[in-house]
């Protein structure tokens, strides 16, 4: 271990019993404990999205298998429909009257030919400066609509971004779409076994390019010297390096509090009622259909990807925490999924750096938000690259680099 290394990156891991303090062993009709890989923090890929670039582009997708995600449902009026995201889905939905499906349907073709190298494609609207709120009016598209295209399509998690450029929201709406339309039934993916095969994937992948893993070592003291890192205490010895990467665990007088999440991992025998019996599906609740502020996810997976028990399925709902009673503020999630075997619920703290690490060559990722999918905290890990290196992460670039390794596909 007392040797000098170019970045040293933190991680953790836990036990879900453990990790909630539950006294005990768990009871038998939930099988063997093998069966189960019970993930803290489920998230979904976007089939088209960056983390699935990142993995392709990096070879790691040679160590994983990953299943498609059956469904993607969002709540209106305390019921779920199927998320409507292609012109054939907007006119069979039942979320719509039929002159609003016809109007959507042409919102939908609108978004399908946009291209930002093409400005004949733009009708009228200026990306960078016509509002989404001013787009959604030309398509006199109302608030049902809205509200499912904002948040089930585009992702958001408030409706902050309808008083900004369409640009970014036409872009994520084109991702949904483009991440359905590689398997059909939904744009999402989940590895088999868990999430924790992607930093096994990366582990494998790190060892060939001479990076050294070291598990169960606990982590003493991070030591700085005339305020920058030079290295990391465990078990009396010290691994010495230039730069590090944590999470704010490892760190908190470096990181502040912006808010508050709450997670409720759900054990259940059925699959969630109008999902048609679905082994898996992301279920969205837009905060408007349950006066909030953000809105509430439902995560679900099962036996089908190999982190429960034969005929167990595991639903997780998340949302930023707005009221002292964060319980009843998820309540219209988990009666979508009565009845339930067993509850763990869990809040965080939302906690953001202080800094931008560049003096103490401390770079500190933000915890995960409620969302579930892998699109913000890509963002995440793109800022601290460019924090690091003083660069943009360039795709492009790694594509390149792939290709002259591995050759062209």
């Amino acid at each position: 271990m007392n040797e000098e290394y170019d970045v040293i990156v933190l991680g953790t891991g836990l036990t879900l019993y453990k990790r909630f303090k539950i006294p005990g062993s768990p009871p038998e009709s939930m099988g063997r404990g093998r069966d189960w890989n019970v993930d803290l923090i489920p998230k979904f890929l976007m089939a088209n999205g960056q983390l699935v670039k990142m993995l392709l582009y990096t070879e790691v997708t040679r160590y994983l298998d990953f299943k498609v995600t059956e469904g993607s449902f969002v709540y209106k009026g305390g019921k779920i429909y199927k998320v409507p995201s292609t012109e054939a889905e907007a006119l069979a939905s039942s979320l719509m009257g039929l002159f609003e499906k016809r109007r959507f349907r042409k919102f939908l073709v609108y978004v399908a030919n946009f291209d930002e190298k093409d400005p004949r494609t733009f009708e009228g609207i200026d990306p960078k400066k016509t509002t989404m709120r001013e787009v959604y009016k030309k398509f006199d598209l109302g608030q049902d609509v809205i509200d499912f295209t904002g948040h089930a399509l585009a992702l958001y998690r408030t409706d902050d971004y309808l008083d900004q450029p369409c640009y970014e929201t036409i872009n994520r709406i084109k991702l949904y779409s483009e991440s359905l339309a590689r398997y059909g039934k939904s744009p999402y993916l989940y590895p088999l076994y868990g999430l924790g095969e992607l930093p096994q994937g990366f582990a494998r992948l790190s060892a060939i390019y001479g990076g050294t893993y070291m598990l169960n070592k606990p982590i003493e003291e991070i030591i700085v010297q005339n305020g920058k890192v030079i290295g990391v205490k465990s078990e009396g010895e010290i691994a010495r390096c230039k730069q590090l990467i944590c999470d704010p665990s490892y760190v908190k007088d470096r990181v502040e509090k912006v808010g508050q999440v709450i997670r409720v991992i759900c054990i259940l025998s059925h699959p969630i009622k109008n999902t048609n019996d679905a082994n898996s599906c992301q279920i969205i609740i837009p905060q408007n259909q349950v006066n909030r502020k953000s809105d509430i996810y439902v995560c679900m997976i099962s036996f089908a990807h190999n982190v429960a028990a034969q005929g167990k399925y595991i639903a997780i709902v998340s949302t930023t925490v707005e009221t002292k009673e964060p319980e009843k503020e998820i309540r219209p999630a988990l009666e979508l999924l009565e009845p339930i075997e067993q509850k763990f619920v869990s809040i965080s703290d939302l906690l953001v750096p202080k800094d931008l690490g560049m003096e103490s060559q401390i770079f500190i990722s933000r915890t995960y938000d409620a969302t579930t999918h892998f699109e913000t905290t890509c963002d995440d890990i793109k800022n601290i690259y460019k924090r690091m290196t003083g660069s943009e992460f360039d795709f492009e670039e790694m594509k390149r680099k792939k290709n002259d390794i591995y050759g062209e596909d």
